[in-house]
């Protein structure tokens, strides 16, 4: 079955830097896009960032534009998340998802049909 496990979260300070990983197993990683959600305490889950197949196309959510890149390395069936100039309001768990579909869209939340048990990103003020 689909596997993703996350990795690189922890605490920085704002206006700092973390990445974060995502390593993807059980079918052929490159058919799919992938993506970034994450959850704030006491709010909803969101959609933060996808990215195609071929990693030739992306979306963001327009809070981290310019701030945040999504990338991936089909080779080694890794997604990665730069979060660049980090402010308090990004504190969430991040979940790191993947097309349910070959052809699911990459920017749009409704394509993303299997999730990670999420990693803590804490930005202090």
């Amino acid at each position: 079955q689909v596997q993703l496990v996350e990795s690189g979260g922890g605490l920085v300070q704002a206006g700092g830097s973390l990445r974060l990983s995502c390593i993807a197993s059980g079918r052929t990683f490159s058919n799919y896009p992938m993506g970034w959600f994450r959850q704030a305490p006491g709010k909803e889950r969101e959609f933060v960032t996808g990215i195609s197949w071929s990693g030739d196309k992306t979306y963001y959510q327009d809070s981290v534009k310019g701030r945040f890149t999504i990338s991936r390395d089909n080779a080694k069936s890794t997604v990665y998340l730069q979060m660049n100039s980090l402010k308090p309001e990004d504190t969430a768990v991040y979940y790191c998802v993947t097309g349910t579909r070959t052809w699911s869209a990459y920017d749009r939340p409704s394509g993303f049909g299997f999730w990670g048990q999420g990693t803590q990103v804490t930005v202090s003020s």
